[in-house]
């Protein structure tokens, strides 16, 4: 077993690049990847599509998903499943959101 704690990693995270948010990976295996997003306000991620089953947990923050039928404000808490080719995407408002994202299978493993 392997304990993790989505908070301490998002607080270490790092941007790839200025304009994007930072993000850490969390566990990457085979079957599933999850990986933490620390967005601060303002920043998003994109809506796109991925071939995997995406599952958004929403952390302490001002935030809105984005889904096919436009934004959704999200409180702590909630889980957003989307399936494989839904668009998907987040953005923080007012202030840093933090999301868990559960992506299974794998991106790249099939």
């Amino acid at each position: 077993m392997t304990v993790h704690d989505p908070h301490a990693i998002a607080a270490g995270a790092v941007a790839v690049r200025p304009v994007r948010p930072a993000t850490a990976i969390v566990h990457d295996s085979a079957d599933a990847r999850v990986v933490v997003f620390r967005l601060a306000p303002g920043e998003e991620v994109a809506p796109h599509t991925s071939p995997s089953t995406v599952m958004l947990l929403a952390i302490p923050g001002d935030r809105l998903l984005l889904g096919p039928d436009g934004e959704r404000a999200v409180h702590t808490g909630t889980l957003v499943t989307f399936e494989p080719n839904e668009l998907h995407g987040m953005r923080a408002t007012d202030g840093p959101f933090t999301v868990l994202a559960t992506i299974t299978p794998r991106p790249g493993i099939r």
